[in-house]
């Protein structure tokens, strides 16, 4: 699982908070992924199923692809498509994926790239692996996140967001165990590269066996943590967690959802001493964000408010005015 690798001894170190002034959220579920296929037939995991809307807003959807080791004519991706309302967030680890839109956006995403496009008020898009890949087969690995956009931009131009693996803001856990790759948000004053409509942290964690991660965390955001490989545990009560399996954290005071007293101001997540060969580390997703609190419609490509805005989006998508598919592709 290369992504981004450094010797986290010589990165910045996230601030160790004061054991008497902090408590680690507990963890509210820890639900198992299950296996699926997407496009044209290439293995997910579905991170969010079974949770409900409260639990997971401002995030729609989240698939891990693969890891999967493709043969030669194997790789599969996606045909055109459309989108309205929300964002895509593909964060590729391993392999390479390549995206084209209608608005001009798009190009190849490897070992630790990013694209975020935000569809607003209507794209549409592919995500397929290049024709060398097809060719030759090789290892797939990588994260689609689905974000919400509050109503206010719902219909915002598309936007695309190229971020490159160097540019992702490397962090040390504060005993040197943890490599933080964070993609997006604000973590003890160290800010990610992606730009979000709605508040959200997204960050990539590679935790050594018997080590531990502890980050401080708004109040006002929920706390997700997946597994995208390797074993340990989540939150202050130490709940087991291993690969393809979601921990949701009790939400923060600042939600005003939380346990009675407030729900604690850090998430920690911790890798077992004892780790399978072929996962030597716990590698995990942390993700949260501010709830937009807003109805939610979502049907297949379009996540909007109403009822009325889904099929108001069919339509537009019907009669062309979502975008053209470029010529000669």
């Amino acid at each position: 699982m290369p992504a981004v690798v450094a010797d986290t001894l010589t990165l910045p170190r996230i601030a160790r908070a004061d054991p008497a002034t902090v408590t680690d959220r507990p963890v509210r579920s820890v639900t198992t992924a299950p296996a699926g296929f997407e496009g044209e037939g290439f293995p997910v995991r579905r991170a969010f199923a079974g949770l409900d809307m409260t639990t997971l807003d401002p995030f729609l959807h989240m698939d891990q692809m693969g890891e999967v080791d493709y043969g030669p004519g194997e790789p599969r991706g996606t045909s055109w498509h459309p989108h309205r309302g929300f964002e895509t967030v593909t964060y590729m680890i391993d392999g390479t994926f390549r995206h084209q839109d209608s608005n001009g956006g798009g190009g190849l995403i490897t070992n630790g790239d990013t694209q975020w496009m935000t569809a607003g008020g209507g794209i549409l898009h592919i995500e397929a692996p290049p024709e060398e890949l097809v060719v030759t087969g090789g290892l797939f690995h990588g994260v689609q996140l689905w974000v919400n956009l509050p109503r206010a931009n719902k219909w915002n131009p598309p936007r695309y967001q190229d971020l490159r693996a160097g540019e992702t803001v490397l962090l040390s856990s504060g005993d040197g165990g943890a490599l933080v790759r964070l993609i997006a948000g604000n973590v003890g004053g160290h800010v990610g590269p992606g730009s979000t409509f709605t508040p959200i942290t997204l960050i990539h964690a590679t935790v050594s066996p018997g080590a531990q991660l502890v980050l401080p965390w708004r109040n006002d955001f929920n706390a997700l943590a997946y597994v995208l490989a390797g074993r340990g545990s989540a939150g202050a009560e130490h709940r087991p967690i291993g690969t393809g399996q979601l921990a949701a954290f009790v939400p923060g005071p600042g939600l005003g959802l939380g346990a009675p007293g407030g729900s604690g101001t850090t998430v920690r997540v911790a890798a077992d001493e004892r780790q399978d060969s072929h996962a030597p580390n716990l590698d995990v997703l942390i993700l949260g964000g501010r709830p937009i609190g807003e109805p939610v419609a979502h049907y297949g490509p379009f996540v909007m408010n109403t009822r009325a805005e889904l099929l108001q989006a069919f339509e537009d998508y019907q009669a062309g005015r979502l975008g053209v598919v470029p010529t000669g592709r």
